[in-house]
Formats: structure tokens, sequence, C-alpha cells
């Protein structure tokens, strides 16, 4: 007997409409979307909440701070996974992109061992049922980095590597292209004098002087024949985006400068904004608002970064903030980002795809995550 689940009296959120009305599941995928209530006996009634595709991270950070707890309290690697997978599912996200960093630049040296456990942890724990969403990898190569060669070649062609994103985080560059800022971050940080830092930072651009450019160069070589999204972090200037375009990076991941996403909007690069950024308000690091982008037309889709609940809220706000429709936002947490990843079989309540779900109750205009099925099965 085919395997059937009816959800009615819902408000169905399509790509281009809400609709009131029922959705069916059968074998893990939708089978119908309909107007009006269903009669059937066996139908669920939602009690009038919304119900969206099941969220796409493409970028999430979440591992690395369930690792990581508090600063000197590592905690052990699998139980770290299994309880970010929890935080994601609870928050809707059913497709997860572990957005791991490959190289270090002398201030996050755990971040490697974060990498290599949490690669282990995905291959022990796939097919034991123990992980509610599903999980891929997206690598954070650190140009820069003198590690960064060595970390990534042997797993550049593992079958969960579905991104590959290029970061510089060197002081002056990027995310951190003002100085000032910088020099107290890592003050802050690591307890180390003003001076130390200035030292650090003049160590840290000779080295990128000497080995960015083939670091990058190696990198676009070695996964070209996988023929994976690309992505470039943290873009400044139009002439990144430009010169990222000719290397095929056609998706520029949280630009920190209104004109480095307008340029990329202008050449048909896809703009990732941080969702974190529009719930909170503006940028922790100071950078472009992320509001700011969609209003410009300047961002394609939202990826959770460090805190996966951000990603419905960041919907809702969005429509709250900047008068987009509710099907446009809620595309840019489901349809735009898997589309992106090349998944086209979800992220749309359409007939055929997966029935990857989310129920949501609005409580004082923020979206509470109510249910949330995962090829049909009841995840959270």
């Amino acid at each position: 007997m085919t395997a059937e689940t009816i959800l009615t009296n819902a408000y169905l959120v399509l790509p281009d409409a809400v609709l009131h009305g029922t959705l069916v599941i059968r074998d893990g995928r939708i089978a119908e979307v309909a107007p009006g209530r269903s009669h059937a006996a066996t139908a669920r009634d939602l009690d009038g909440e919304h119900l969206i595709p099941g969220v796409v991270d493409v970028h999430t950070d979440n591992l690395e701070r369930q690792v990581q707890p508090r600063q000197n309290a590592r905690w052990p690697s699998r139980s770290a996974m299994i309880a970010h997978d929890a935080q994601c599912a609870a928050a809707g996200v059913t497709t997860v992109f572990d957005a791991l960093c490959l190289g270090d630049l002398g201030f996050d040296q755990g971040r490697g061992q974060t990498f290599l456990e949490g690669v282990a942890d995905l291959d022990a724990l796939a097919g034991t049922g123990a992980l509610r969403a599903e999980h891929y990898l997206h690598l954070r190569c650190e140009l820069p980095a003198p590690d960064m060669m060595p970390a990534v070649d042997p797993v550049a062609d593992h079958p969960l590597v579905r991104m590959v994103s290029l970061m510089d985080h060197s002081p002056g560059v990027g995310q951190y292209r003002d100085l000032v800022r910088y020099v107290a971050m890592r003050m802050r940080q690591t307890q180390m004098t003003q001076a130390q830092v200035q030292e650090r930072i003049a160590f840290l651009l000779e080295q990128r002087d000497r080995i960015r450019a083939p670091q990058r160069a190696w990198l676009l070589d070695r996964v070209r024949h996988r023929n994976l999204p690309l992505a470039s972090h943290d873009d400044d200037t139009p002439e990144d985006v430009r010169a990222n375009l000719a290397d095929g990076i056609t998706i520029s991941e949280f630009p920190v400068t209104m004109d480095a996403a307008q340029a990329a909007r202008d050449a048909g690069v896809e703009v990732i904004a941080g969702a974190p950024n529009i719930v909170r308000g503006g940028s922790h690091s100071g950078n472009v608002a992320a509001a700011d982008l969609v209003r410009a037309g300047a961002a394609d889709a939202f990826a959770s970064d460090y805190v996966p609940a951000s990603m419905v809220e960041a919907a809702w706000r969005t429509v709250q903030e900047t008068g987009i429709g509710l099907p446009q936002a809620v595309a840019m947490i489901t349809d735009r980002p898997a589309r992106m990843a090349h998944m086209p079989d979800r992220g749309r309540l359409e007939a055929g795809l997966r029935a990857d779900l989310v129920q949501l109750r609005d409580v004082q205009g923020i979206p509470v995550v109510r249910r949330v099925w995962r090829e049909g099965s009841r995840v959270a």
C-alpha cells in the first residue's frame, strides 16, 4: 500500500502565491497541492498555519559552536554533530551544508580538528537514522593559509562535498578591511598586546602576498572536474566580483559592501546574504546591512552563517522590513539556495518534489516552527 499523508487547512507558500489548501504526500514526495480543505478522515488539520518547503542552508558554521561551546571547553565531536543536527531540524532546516574551514591563519587552530572529525562523523552516521536533516559538506578554503592545500586535497573528491568557497580572512581585506576594528578584536580574543597584533598583521600580509595567488590557482584546478558550485567570501569591491567570475566563481557569499553586491547582481553572480544580519538589524562586523541588499535587488538567498534558527525568521522579517512578498522571501531560504546547490528536487511546494516541509505559526510576527518533515517523515 502506498504511504500517504494529507495535510489540510494550511496556508501553503507556493513559488508565486499563498494558497489556503491541502498538500498530499505519497512515498516521500509531494503528490498533490490543491485549494480548499480535505474532508478525508485521515487528513491532518494544520489549524490555518503556514506550510513552507524545508529550509536549505548552504552555509552554517553552527557545528563549530557545538564543538566549542566555551573558549576552553571542547565537546566530543560526535555528540556535537548530533546536537547541531537537532538544532537545524528544530529550526526547519532539512538540508544542511556544514561549512567547515580548511586552513588556519594562526587564530583558530581547533578548526582543522573540527573539520577532520566532522567529516568522520558524517561518514559514520550516514544511514544510521541518527541525523534528522540531510547533511553535505561546504569546504571553506582559506586561501592565504599554508595548511589549506594539504587539508583540501584528501577530501576534494568526497561525495558529500557539494560546495566550495574561497576565503581570505587576512587583515585589511574583506570582512576585516577595517584594521582598527581588527586589532581591537584580536586583542580582545587573544590577550595579545597591540604591538603583538601589529607584528602578526605584518606576518600575515607578507604570507598572503607570497602564497595566496598560487594556492587559489591550485584550488580552482583541484576541484574543476567536480562541477561544484563555487563561491567567493566577503567580496568588498566590484573588481573582486569580476575577477572571481572570470575564474568561474558564480556565487558571492556575504559581500561586505553595497558596491560589491550590486556589481554581482549586474554581472549575474548570485548573492548570499546572512540571515542573522536580517534578524539582528545589521552586520555584527559593521558591514552592509542585508535588508539594504534586498531592497536594492542585490540578494538572492540567505544562509544562517552561525544561527540556524535565523533562517525562517529572516524570511518573515524581510517581508515586514522590505515589502517583498512572502513567496519571494521564503524562496530565499528554500528554492534559491537549492538551485544554487544544484538540487532542483527540493525547495518548492510542487508535485513531484521531495516532501521536505515546515509548519509555522506566526506568534507576534515571529514564525515559530511547529512541525518538520523530511521526505514525508516527521523529524521535528
